[in-house]
């Protein structure tokens, strides 16, 4: 299944693209990172079978072993991809929110978007090790 982060803004060189790779690059599963320009640009298409997940201040608040459990049953349900969406400085249109099968927040708080990114990787590559058993991840 395809972990794929499309997010508004470019991140450029920075210390936070390089947690990013970090942590993707640790992920078996197939990733992809698609920047679109603050306004405007278009995402590739989304499979009909795919999973969109909208990052959003006011979405659901999940730990780490619920969302490795989400995941899990996405990738197990034949899913192809799994959509993560991160808006820009105004956050996500209406449509996209509405549109989303889950809005997922990261705590109360506002992130900047870079941040955001570097967050969602380390939690992908969280939740993958979890699903595979892998001792990086320690509840409690």
């Amino acid at each position: 299944m395809l972990l794929h982060i499309v997010a508004r803004g470019k991140i450029g060189r920075s210390p936070e693209a390089e947690l990013v790779d970090r942590y993707l690059k640790r992920i078996s599963w197939p990733t992809r990172v698609t920047e679109l320009p603050d306004k405007g640009g278009r995402a590739p298409e989304l499979a009909t079978d795919a999973i969109l997940v909208a990052l959003d201040e006011k979405g659901q608040q999940m730990g780490s072993l619920a969302f490795a459990e989400k995941l899990g049953r996405w990738r197990d349900d034949g899913r192809r991809e799994v959509r993560f969406l991160i808006g820009a400085a105004d956050g996500h249109e209406a449509a996209e929110r509405e549109r989303a099968d889950l809005l997922l927040a990261f705590g109360a708080a506002t992130w900047p978007h870079m941040l955001a990114r570097a967050m969602l990787a380390e939690q992908l590559w969280r939740a993958t090790s979890i699903l595979a058993g892998h001792p990086y991840h320690r509840e409690g």
